[in-house]
């Protein structure tokens, strides 16, 4: 954070990772299922994440797309997970886990941030799914979460803009706090309104994609046939990490902070 911030870029391959450190990212996290909000990439991929990029890796540790109520088995699977992740070379780790009633899940999260230890830990956008955001902010500072992404409890980190700053406000009040970092606004992030979430959150730092749509370099195509259920990208326009994309938004932010 030489420049006085730091730019996150969520990536699914390889590609995307290498076009997100040349773009000027300075951490990046690495998933699988973007679609679906991002669930746990494979090991293989974080392998050769570590071995093209030099920025640090945090590794998303969900094991399936929809809410962030987990199961017994489902808990033994993420804890396998971390371990591997940590065993392949991860900076960091990603996750949030709810309880039945919208709030954190302090026995879970106290268990599964035992394992990711001494790696640094993420509490990812399931704090957007959360009953009261300034209670649960308050639970994962007590817990040790060293950040949190969020878009506000809302659509896209603009709509929530007006939150963020007040979880911003409440981070800096806090005594047991040892950094003003533990925000990181994210969601809808894009050339057009990172300046205003900047200004108006007084983060430190975002979290974003930059992706653009890369047209498939099959020839041969039929399109009677989908791969995914009928919401899913089309399986011959591949979504990467924009280099041009990721500079603008370092260029933006750069003038900003």
């Amino acid at each position: 954070m030489d420049d006085g911030f730091l730019m996150e870029v969520c990536v699914d391959s390889v590609e995307s990772a290498v076009n997100a450190e040349r773009g000027g990212a300075g951490r990046i996290e690495l998933c699988a299922g973007l679609v679906e909000g991002g669930t746990t990439p494979s090991m293989g991929l974080l392998q050769v994440v570590k071995q093209c990029v030099r920025v640090p890796v945090f590794v998303m540790i969900r094991p399936r797309g929809g809410d962030f109520l987990y199961s017994d088995r489902e808990v033994e699977v993420m804890k396998a997970d971390i371990r591997l992740a940590k065993l392949h070379g991860a900076d960091g780790l990603v996750f949030g886990a709810l309880t039945e009633d919208g709030r954190i899940d302090t026995e879970l999260c106290t268990a599964l941030l035992a394992v990711c230890r001494p790696l640094p830990v993420t509490f990812h956008r399931a704090f957007d799914m959360v009953h009261d955001p300034l209670v649960a902010l308050e639970t994962l500072i007590s817990l040790g979460f060293e950040r949190v992404l969020t878009s506000g409890c809302d659509s896209s980190a603009l709509e929530g803009l007006s939150l963020i700053k007040r979880l911003a406000e409440q981070v800096m009040s806090c005594a047991r706090c040892v950094t003003s970092g533990l925000f990181s606004p994210g969601g809808g992030i894009t050339e057009r309104n990172l300046q205003r979430i900047l200004e108006g959150s007084t983060a430190s730092e975002f979290h974003c994609s930059a992706r653009s749509a890369r047209d498939s370099g099959m020839k041969f195509r039929n399109p009677n046939v989908a791969m995914g259920a009928s919401f899913s990208a089309p399986e011959y326009s591949i979504k990467v990490a924009d280099v041009a994309k990721v500079r603008t938004l370092n260029a933006i932010a750069k003038n900003i902070l």
